[in-house]
C-alpha cells in the first residue's frame, strides 16, 4: 500500500515533511456524513475539551489540524473538522490515499483553509526505515491486518457480511497518518468526536495504533460529553 516514489516525489515529501515539522498536528476522528448529530454542537464539545487539554499541556508549536480527505458534507467528520478549524483558528493540512489506490480520494477531499497537503505514501515512507517511528510501517499494517481479521470474524459470527476491502486502506491511511505525524513533528493530538465508537468503523483501528505504540494514551482526547451534541430537531 505504501507505493513506489520516484526521486522527485521524495524530494517534495521531504519538503512538506520539514514545513510539517514546525507545527503541532491535531487529528479529529469520528463518523462520516451518516452522524445525525449537530456539527457546530459537536465542535464545540471537542474545542473545549482541546483547550482544557493545551491549557494543561501546551503543545509548544503552533497547531495544525490535519484532515484524510473526507468530502465535505453538512454532517459528520468534513463540518465538524471545519467548525473546529473555525473555532481554534487553525490552519489545515490534508493528506489523501495516492492516486493509484484510489483517483476519487484527492478528487473529492475538503481543501477549505488547507496550507499543506501530502499523500499517503510521503507518510508511509516515514515509517518504513527500521527505528525512525516507534512502530514500523511493518507493525503497523500487521496490526491493521489483525484487527480487521478479528472484526470480519465477529461479523461473520452474527450472520453480518465481512467489511468491504477499501476498509484496510482507510484504516492504513488513518493509522499511518497519526503515526507518522507524531515521528515526524514530534507528538499529536488526537481528538474523537463520539463517546461511543462502532467496533465495525473505521476510527475503531485507532485501537490498532495505540497496541503497537504508534500513539500513546497520553495523545488522546476522548469525547466525554455526548449529552451536549443532541440531535437536531
Amino acid at each position: 500500500l505504501a507505493g513506489t516514489r520516484s526521486p522527485a516525489m521524495r524530494d517534495s515529501a521531504a519538503r512538506l515533511l520539514l514545513l510539517l515539522s514546525e507545527y503541532h498536528p491535531l487529528v479529529i476522528e469520528g463518523m462520516g456524513s451518516y452522524d445525525a448529530r449537530a456539527p457546530g454542537t459537536v465542535a464545540a464539545t471537542v474545542s473545549r475539551l482541546l483547550r482544557q487539554r493545551w491549557e494543561a499541556s501546551p503543545p509548544g508549536k503552533p497547531v495544525i489540524l490535519v484532515t484524510q480527505g473526507d468530502p465535505l458534507a453538512a454532517r459528520g467528520i468534513s463540518a465538524i473538522t471545519r467548525a473546529v478549524a473555525s473555532e481554534l483558528s487553525l490552519p489545515r493540512a490534508l493528506v489523501c490515499l495516492d492516486d493509484s489506490i484510489d483517483p476519487s480520494h484527492s478528487r473529492d477531499a475538503d481543501r477549505d483553509g488547507v496550507i499543506l497537503e501530502l499523500r499517503y505514501s510521503m507518510l508511509a515512507g516515514v515509517l518504513e526505515p527500521p527505528g525512525a517511528a516507534p512502530a514500523s510501517l511493518a507493525a503497523l499494517t500487521r496490526a491493521v491486518d489483525s484487527s480487521l481479521a478479528a472484526k470480519n470474524a465477529a461479523r461473520e459470527a452474527e450472520g453480518k457480511p465481512r467489511l468491504k476491502e477499501y476498509y484496510r486502506d482507510y484504516a492504513l491511511l488513518q493509522e499511518v497518518t497519526k503515526a507518522a505525524l507524531r515521528a515526524a513533528c514530534g507528538g499529536v493530538t488526537v481528538a474523537h468526536t463520539a463517546e461511543e465508537i462502532s467496533p465495525f468503523s473505521v476510527t475503531s483501528f485507532y485501537e490498532a495504533g495505540l497496541a503497537v505504540g504508534a500513539v500513546i494514551e497520553s495523545d488522546m482526547v476522548r469525547f466525554t460529553s455526548e449529552r451536549e451534541c443532541a440531535r437536531e430537531r
